[in-house]
């Protein structure tokens, strides 16, 4: 039979699992949400070689005029800073599903313990 220690024990690997899956989630929405700018970036980029004239940029709610060298600065300073964000996110997810492929590995071995005492 399986003991109030081991049954404890079991609970917390349990919570620490789940609270590593939910960090793991937020992660990978943060990863696709840094894609999705950073693809952003690389379309406003592909448009703005194609600009003649005039060019404006977006800043928070307003519509500023600029010229065409500052807009391609801009962006490329942009885009670096979303690039270290996203491989830093990306070394983060990698951690975590390895962390949460051992704990997952571990709960199911316990289980299997669990289950061999208590029939």
């Amino acid at each position: 039979m399986t003991s109030k220690k081991d049954t404890q024990e079991l609970e917390k690997e349990l919570v620490e699992y789940e609270s590593i899956e939910k960090q793991l989630q937020i992660l990978v929405l943060q990863k696709h949400q840094l894609q999705l700018q950073l693809n952003e970036i690389n379309l406003a980029s592909e448009e703005l070689k194609k600009a003649k004239g005039e060019v404006y940029k977006s800043v928070g709610s307003l519509v500023v005029k600029t010229n065409k060298e500052d807009a391609e600065a801009d962006l490329k300073e942009r885009k670096g800073l979303i690039e270290v964000k996203l491989n830093t996110v990306s070394k983060q997810e990698e951690k975590l599903r390895t962390k949460l492929s051992g704990l997952q590995k571990e709960l199911q071995e316990k289980l299997k313990e669990a289950q061999g005492k208590g029939a």
